[in-house]
């Protein structure tokens, strides 16, 4: 949905155009309920002032000259799919609503979203499939040009980006007719405007008595000298124009003054260029100005990248974090994570401007954004280098293209921290002046503050060596031709290839170690099956093991553990806790454990936390033993071999007797020994038969091929008489059977039942 208002009588006081364009994301719309303790929708998302940035910049040049009237798009995003992106269908919703209103507008005007999937450019590709893009650009233009470009790109070639472009735009082409048709059958006949006509006697009064003046004041390298002197100039202009005016008439003679030497301002820079090839500093067309490259500014911060060009600096800081640092996103794209950050600040002493501080503006988020997508290209694989990365670039001076400052800044940053990034990157602001006649033009490298204000163009571009990453273009005009982008962008690349040759200079690759005050981080890989192990019921088992290490550790449901820490002995810690939570305990391999429990049967040994073995009585010692509390005691530390781990259930049978004597798990194998018992497994599962745990305990059918399996009584059972079959039939090996059915054990119990409480506990086993 987008609704379009505008207000009945332009607004005093202002020389601007008060255009609003705000984008509203609901929730509901993808079936998705707000994250916010109110759960509801609160200030807008970043994704959300993005979107309504990228529809305010196509909209903005095509309202008339001078109209002042107060304008607001709202766009609401009632229902999405999640498959078609809303973003280039809110540009078109707005020119809709503006195209069939009766607001004054030169439009319509199409957007569409540009991929390159599979060696193929694909207009308006579904969302899920942009996973596989090179490519991420959004075009709008009207019919006859295009008037607004934004795109991350993976290195492509300045010639792809072209014809990129060329195919979206196509497109647009059609979007326009639709909204034609729309407006034929539902639009609104358009208010009259009458653009305020200059007073050409008063623009050729004050032309006359400036001279030379002004040429004087505006040609000057320093802007802070350039400025104060266009200010004076301005101020002798006013007090000589209004002198002797009527009180009620000065106000309007103040504007009219001020306005005309505005356009006279704009009109001495912009001739200067077209005719003279004179930039106001002095510079031709495609110089660029002076560089200055530092690295390593700050201590303790993990990268410091300073870029400096002209009069224009920016410091950028990194900072390495966990994969748990990851921005969390709540908004209506696929995403839900970020581990790449990038925050740009512009506070006002950058420009010598003294206002209040309320937070990032709209400029400053897409500022930042454009700095993100320009590097994303070469940072490296989540696998290969876990950490979250977040650059924060601050605005330190100004004079124009501090966004692509920002790109340089971040990119020696991160190879100050030693981020193994694949490539440098580097950024440049292109300028375009046209003239009164049809194909004049002048592109200009590196512009600067005045030029971007006073210019008709502001084109970004930011890359590597060898292709584009991050691409932005705003118009002030009714749009731009093929043959000017050409030519932008071939012009953008000597730039930036020059740019690039500087930087090399200080530091051309990331650094072969992290920056010493990093964290560091160590990834591990478990079973998923194992994970609940260390989380603990509650998270109480890796609390523990974050306290005790001082790390943060992170767990993926793929099973991979991530340890970050500044403490090498924490990350020690942490990860010896976690591989013996985790840890396969295998057949043979001997521990030294605590005794955490005794039985009458045997005791219980603790391997690793969390995980014990049974320790059966007839393998404590290599001589008979009576009473297990003889030899053990709680707490006593001794050194057992595992014997045995149940298939399925991860029982573990251990022997001490096999490490005093010195026999291994082979010897044992190859003896044909079996385990006396099985047990272990979690501490919850420890027990013999419940109710009768205080009886004594017989040894059935006490042989080597014969498990051996706690029973009533200790005395040993006597074979059948004979002539009397046995319960069961002869083992391998020649092992007796198992009681007789019908024979009684002195002081026991009924072999019957005797041997229904045997089957329980052998079960499966045999």
């Amino acid at each position: 949905l987008a609704t379009v208002v505008a207000s009945d009588e332009p607004r005093e006081g202002v020389d601007f155009f008060p255009l609003t364009v705000d984008y509203e994301e609901r929730m509901y719309s993808a079936g998705k309920i707000p994250g916010s303790f109110f759960k509801r929708e609160g200030r807008p998302t970043e994704t959300a002032i993005l979107t309504a940035r990228l529809t305010d910049r196509p909209l903005r040049p095509l309202f008339p000259k001078g109209y002042r009237n107060d304008v607001q798009v709202i766009i609401t995003t009632l229902a999405t799919d999640r498959i078609n992106d809303p973003g280039p269908l809110a540009i078109v919703a707005a020119s809709a609503a503006l195209h069939i209103s009766d607001i004054p507008f030169s439009g319509p005007v199409g957007g569409v979203l540009v991929g390159h999937i599979n060696d193929e450019f694909v207009v308006n590709p579904e969302m899920p499939r942009m996973n596989a893009s090179r490519l991420d650009l959004v075009v709008a233009g009207t019919r006859e040009a295009v008037l607004m470009v934004e795109a991350g790109a993976h290195e492509l070639t300045e010639d792809e980006m072209l014809q990129a472009v060329i195919e979206g735009h196509a497109v647009c082409k059609q979007l326009c007719d639709l909204q034609d048709e729309l407006r034929e059958k539902a639009g609104k006949p358009k208010r009259e405007f009458i653009a305020p006509v200059a007073d050409t006697s008063l623009e050729e009064a004050i032309t006359a008595w400036m001279g030379d003046r002004l040429r004087a004041a505006v040609n000057n390298p320093d802007k802070q000298a350039r400025q104060e002197a266009t200010a004076a100039l301005k101020q002798e202009v006013l007090t000589h124009f209004t002198a002797g005016a009527p009180a009620d008439e000065l106000d309007a003679r103040v504007k009219a003054v001020d306005k005309t030497f505005e356009s006279l301002l704009k009109e001495e820079v912009r001739s200067a260029i077209l005719e003279r090839d004179l930039r106001v500093d002095g510079r031709g067309p495609r110089d660029i100005r002076p560089i200055a490259v530092e690295v390593g500014v700050l201590p303790q911060v993990h990268g410091t990248g300073l870029f400096t060009r002209g009069q224009t600096q920016v410091l950028t800081v990194l900072t390495l974090g966990s994969p748990g640092d990851e921005q969390r996103l709540d908004d209506l794209g696929l995403e839900i994570t970020k581990r790449y950050i990038h925050h740009y600040n512009f506070p006002p002493f950058s420009t010598g401007e003294a206002r209040p501080l309320r937070g990032p503006r709209r400029r400053d988020i897409g500022h930042g954004h454009l700095a993100e997508r320009a590097l994303y290209a070469v940072l490296p694989d989540e696998t290969e280098f876990p950490y979250t990365m977040r650059l924060v670039s601050e605005v330190l001076s100004s004079n124009g293209s501090s966004s692509m400052a920002s790109v340089c800044g971040s990119s020696l940053a991160l190879m100050d921290a030693g981020v193994p990034i694949t490539k440098p990157v580097a950024g440049v602001a292109m300028g375009l002046i046209t003239g009164k006649q049809p194909g004049q033009f002048k592109v200009l490298t590196d512009i600067q503050g005045i030029e971007d204000a006073l210019g008709d163009m502001d084109f970004k571009v930011a890359g590597t060596a060898d292709g584009v990453t991050a691409l932005q273009m705003d118009i002030k005009t009714t749009g731009i031709t093929y043959e000017i982008m050409r030519e932008a962008f071939a012009q953008a690349r000597e730039g930036r290839l020059a740019i690039l040759e500087r930087m090399n200079e200080v530091i051309s690759a990331p650094r072969p170690k992290l920056a010493a005050t990093a964290p560091r981080i160590i990834t591990i890989q478990i079973n998923p099956e194992k994970i609940g192990a260390v989380i603990g019921p509650g998270g109480k088992t890796i609390r523990s093991i974050i306290e005790e290490s001082g790390a943060q550790i992170d767990v993926q449901d793929d099973g991979t553990v991530f340890i970050t820490t500044p403490d090498a002995r924490g990350a020690e810690i942490a990860q010896k806790r976690i591989e013996d939570l985790t840890r396969e305990i295998k057949t043979g391999e001997i521990f030294t454990g605590k005794v955490v429990s005794i039985k009458p049967f045997g005791a219980f040994v603790n391997l690793v936390p969390g995980k014990d073995g049974m320790l059966h009585v007839s393998e404590i010692a290599e001589q008979r033993v009576e009473n297990v509390e003889d030899v053990l005691k709680i707490g006593d530390e001794v050194r057992v071999m595992v014997i045995d781990v149940e298939p399925g259930t991860g029982k573990v049978s251990l022997s001490r007797r096999a490490v005093l004597t010195g026999e291994s798990a082979e010897d044992r194998k190859a003896a044909g020994a079996a385990p006396r018992s099985r047990g272990g497994g979690d501490r919850s599962d420890r027990g013999g038969f419940r109710g009768d745990r205080d009886r004594p305990f017989v040894d059935v059918a006490r042989h080597p091929a014969e498990k051996s399996i706690p029973l009533l009584g200790r005395q040993r059972v006597e074979p059948p008489p004979p002539g009397r079959p046995a319960f069961a039939p002869a083992r391998p090996g020649g092992a007796p059977p198992f009681p007789h059915v019908g024979r009684k054990v002195e002081g026991g119990m009924a072999p019957a039942k005797l041997f229904a409480r045997a089957r329980d506990l052998l079960g499966a086993q045999g």
